[in-house]
């Protein structure tokens, strides 16, 4: 098994070393930065699989931290919330962090939480063979008018330009186009996005879908169904045809 590498954020001293000798239990490999500086520093040299932010930090805010981070990087990224406050909450999710956790936290859901992101940065070649559609090619791509979707590179091309996204933005527009045409409500993206039970809510999916929205334009890609969800609103396009 590889040993995952993660890389806590946190000025609290004390909070690095019993959490890296608990997680090493694991099979991951866990570095502390107290500040973010530093943090930084070390994300840049690379090698890590997962970053831990916690929201008050000196220097600058978990937040600023986040989008500083994501301007460079769609390594997954859990943000550690003091209260586990609501707000908090959709202000990372917002900025692109791919899950939360309240402080404090029990160490076990913490390493829940991370399997979780981790394993969904893995390709998902699996998932898209169980669920073929006629806009799989040959290669495991999914082509649609506009947009195709690789599983393989986690990769995503947009009227001929490549996009960044988060892993969470790449699994919900990789969770729609695997079955174009069908409606996916709120709870169903929530239980195949996360994969554990969580304190979830209904306006993460929101908000997840609205900055896949606005990267993905000028293509009107997915569509919302009133009181129903969302579906993928492209239509499927045959690899080596010339777009309609």
């Amino acid at each position: 098994m590889t040993t995952m590498r993660i890389l806590l954020i946190d000025d609290d001293e004390q909070l690095g070393e019993p959490l890296a000798a608990y997680v090493a239990r694991f099979e991951m490999q866990l570095s502390h930065a107290t500040r973010p500086s530093a943090g930084l520093a070390q994300l840049r040299q690379g090698g890590f699989d997962a970053a831990i932010l916690d929201v008050m930090l000196p220097e600058m805010d978990g937040f600023a931290l986040c989008r500083t981070i994501r301007k460079e990087s769609d390594i997954p990224i859990i943000m550690l919330t003091a209260r586990g406050d609501v707000m908090d909450r959709v202000v990372g999710l917002e900025l692109g962090a791919d899950d939360y956790l309240p402080k404090p936290f029990e160490p076990r859901e913490l390493v829940a939480r991370l399997q979780t992101v981790l394993r969904r940065r893995q390709p998902s070649q699996a998932a898209a063979a169980s669920a073929p559609s006629a806009a799989q090619s040959a290669d495991g791509r999914l082509h649609y008018e506009g947009l195709v979707v690789d599983p393989t590179t986690r990769s995503v091309q947009c009227l001929g330009a490549d996009v960044e996204l988060t892993s969470t933005e790449f699994d919900l527009l990789h969770l729609l186009a695997r079955e174009p045409g069908r409606v996916f409500h709120r709870d169903d993206i929530l239980n195949q996005l996360r994969g554990h039970d969580a304190d979830l809510y209904t306006r993460a999916v929101d908000i997840v879908v609205s900055r896949l929205r606005k990267k993905l334009e000028p293509l009107d890609a997915i569509k919302t169904l009133r009181n129903a969800g969302y579906a993928l609103a492209l239509r499927a396009h045959s690899p080596g045809k010339p777009h309609a």
